[in-house]
């Protein structure tokens, strides 16, 4: 009964055969049910949270223009902090320009030690060198398994819910431009939950002392950052 029903634990086991006439404790039953094989390491979990200072995951997501062209944008962000670390666009993308972001992002941040991307083509061969003389070790997701890259898919996620979606894209510099003031807003004022409730750079609690609430418009009006009054004329001068 153990074998058949692998989600079943012990007093559903014991429920069963209570049905059946067989009087027999919990306790038996427990200590006899086939126990499921442990993964030979580490847990996918366990792995990202051990591993989360050293980890920087990329992905690629799609843009649809006012012209119907179709603009490819590439995201890196590191576990540690949720911190968008580079991004960029191109209508063409190829295993050359994907290694030209990866050097350019190691160039600025530090080479990470773990690099978590899926299984598309335009990781090439070209890639894979360029992040093996980095010395980046590329951890590659199960087909099909977009949960495994979770971090990446939910900045993802924020950037087309948060901008995206309420613009309409009208070129690749248009684009570009969007995304680098949404990238400052992420990264030095949007709050996140799994922080804490702070920014991925971290921001300064500012106390009723330092004077009114003052509103700051961020990404050309859709967000806003709030500020002390104090601050806000400290960044003017």
């Amino acid at each position: 009964m153990s074998r058949a029903n692998p989600l079943w634990g012990a007093p559903r086991i014991h429920g069963e055969l209570l049905k059946l006439g067989l009087t027999i404790s919990q306790a038996t039953v427990s200590k006899y049910m086939i126990r499921p094989r442990r993964p030979p390491s580490q847990a996918w979990r366990t792995f990202l949270k051990n591993h989360a200072a050293d980890v920087i995951a990329l992905d690629f997501f799609t843009v649809p223009t006012a012209t119907f062209r179709v603009l490819f944008v590439l995201v890196m962000v590191t576990h540690k902090r949720r911190r968008l670390v580079h991004f960029n666009v191109t209508e063409h993308p190829t295993a050359e320009w994907t290694a030209r972001q990866l050097l350019e992002v190691c160039v600025h941040e530090g080479a990470p030690r773990y690099l978590i991307r899926d299984r598309d083509q335009v990781y090439g061969a070209r890639f894979c060198r360029q992040a093996e003389t980095l010395d980046i070790r590329e951890v590659v997701l199960t087909h099909r398994s977009p949960l495994q890259n979770a971090y990446a898919e939910r900045v993802i996620g924020s950037i087309r819910r948060e901008c995206l979606d309420h613009v309409v894209v009208m070129g690749e510099r248009h684009l570009l431009r969007i995304l680098s003031k949404y990238l400052a807003y992420y990264n030095e004022t949007r709050t996140h939950l799994s922080l804490g409730k702070d920014a991925p750079e971290p921001r300064s609690v500012q106390p009723p002392a330092q004077g009114r609430v003052v509103e700051v418009p961020r990404v050309d009006g859709p967000h806003h950052e709030y500020l002390r009054a104090s601050s806000v004329s400290r960044s003017d001068e």
